[in-house]
């Protein structure tokens, strides 16, 4: 009985949006702003800005600027994300590619770049390890 408990009831193969029942078009924006939070919070952290100076720096409200380093993704839309990039002085490029596999190039360049930095975790896994340890 102990084995039935921990087995898996259903195995993602492909995106997990896509499991959840979205849209293509809902799966792509959520995949959108993911991206685009994460590269904000990994730039914020390597800055080490704390929220009282994002409040200043990005012109935001303490509870919002709580929600975006908190990584509270529904709280925060895609334009004001690219808002926040653009106060942080970075860029985000878009590329958009057919499934057909056809090679049509179709890129929509906002002008946005997001910096090119290592890899470096959420700010809450990098809180939660500095409390840990």
């Amino acid at each position: 009985m102990k084995n039935a408990i921990n087995k898996p009831t259903h195995i993602t193969k492909r995106d997990v949006l896509d499991d959840l029942g979205l849209s293509r078009s809902e799966a792509s924006a959520l995949k959108v702003k993911a991206t685009l939070l994460d590269a904000i919070l990994r730039e914020i952290e390597l800055r080490g800005y704390t929220q009282n100076q994002l409040v200043e720096m990005l012109d935001e409200y303490q509870p919002s600027v709580s929600n975006l380093v908190r990584g509270k993704i529904a709280k925060v839309s895609l334009e004001k994300l690219l808002a926040y990039s653009d106060r942080l002085k970075m860029t985000a490029t878009v590329t958009v590619h057919t499934k057909s596999g056809g090679h049509r190039d179709s890129r929509a360049h906002s002008g946005l770049r997001a910096p090119r930095a290592r890899y470096r975790p959420a700010l809450r896994s990098v809180r939660r390890q500095r409390a840990a340890g």
